[in-house]
């Protein structure tokens, strides 16, 4: 039996699922020393049987989404005969959701599913979203769903990015010391707009990190607190003279976090846009 703890994801698709449900519960148990394997596409009981017997050969536990009735028994009954610890994510909520719509599942792994108009809202998503990234395209911003507007490192491009995952158009701004924001951000939508904060320590923290990284100076103007200071303080001109604004304090948080509080703050105002963005919070 190897030394390490193994967590074996099986997954009939990507694995991105299991893989998330596995890493936000593991945020639980901090240094435990625990490593993922992800096993992607398996759909057969001849690829998933040598798996199952290396989980049991290296004592891990096996965790897997897999719609397939027939292989979920598969594995189930395997892991039983190897006596490998085996959580199925999805096959019990398939059941319950069966009974409850009284509809039977056409149990075909995500990756096979037809192409809908959701898949090409979101691929069209992500695709303005990286077009509008760092202010890059400012007549955007009358188009986006959202715009994120912050000093650097406040989090703007990982957020904008999550968000066009899950089918909104993102355009963000980066806001610099002593440079007026574009007259085009006035002209969007004011209640589409949203700005970022940080905690000023936490933001000289990031930016020195960012610095030693790009093998730069660390007390580079970026880094310096008094520079920090001053452009978070120019930040907050701004944000008071927008109060219709929603503005998120970001430290400290996931990005998963932010761009929930993200979507409610938006969902408040009310209108046909927000109707939709609470669909998908």
């Amino acid at each position: 039996m190897s030394d390490l703890r193994w967590i074996d994801v099986l997954s009939d698709s990507t694995g991105e699922t299991a893989e998330r449900v596995v890493r936000a519960a593991m945020l639980q148990f901090p240094h435990s020393g625990a490593q993922l394997r992800v096993h992607t596409r398996v759909r057969t009981p001849d690829q998933a049987r040598p798996l199952l017997e290396r989980a049991a050969q290296d004592g891990a536990v096996v965790v897997f989404t897999v719609v397939s009735p027939e292989l979920r028994e598969f594995i189930y009954v395997s892991s039983k005969e190897l006596r490998v610890e085996a959580l199925d994510l999805i096959g019990s909520l398939i059941g319950k959701l069966s009974t409850f719509l009284d509809r039977q599942p056409i149990n075909l792994p995500s990756g096979m599913m037809p192409l809908s108009e959701e898949y090409f809202r979101r691929i069209e998503a992500v695709e303005f979203t990286v077009k509008s990234d760092d202010g890059k395209e400012p007549r955007n911003f009358k188009k986006a769903d959202i715009v994120l507007v912050g000093v650097s490192r406040t989090s703007k491009t990982p957020l904008s990015t999550i968000l066009a995952q899950r089918g909104l158009r993102v355009a963000n701004l980066p806001l610099v010391l002593g440079i007026a924001t574009p007259p085009e951000l006035e002209e969007a939508p004011q209640s589409r707009i949203v700005g970022l904060t940080i905690e000023l320590d936490k933001l000289v923290e990031i930016r020195k990190a960012r610095l030693k990284q790009l093998g730069m100076p660390v007390d580079a103007s970026y880094g310096l607190r008094d520079q920090v200071k001053e452009e978070l303080d120019y930040a907050r001109e701004i944000f008071r003279a927008h109060p219709e604004w929603p503005v998120i304090d970001v430290t400290g948080r996931a990005i998963e976090e932010t761009a929930v509080i993200i979507l409610e703050s938006l969902k408040a105002h009310g209108d046909a846009q927000r109707a939709r963005l609470a669909s998908l919070v």
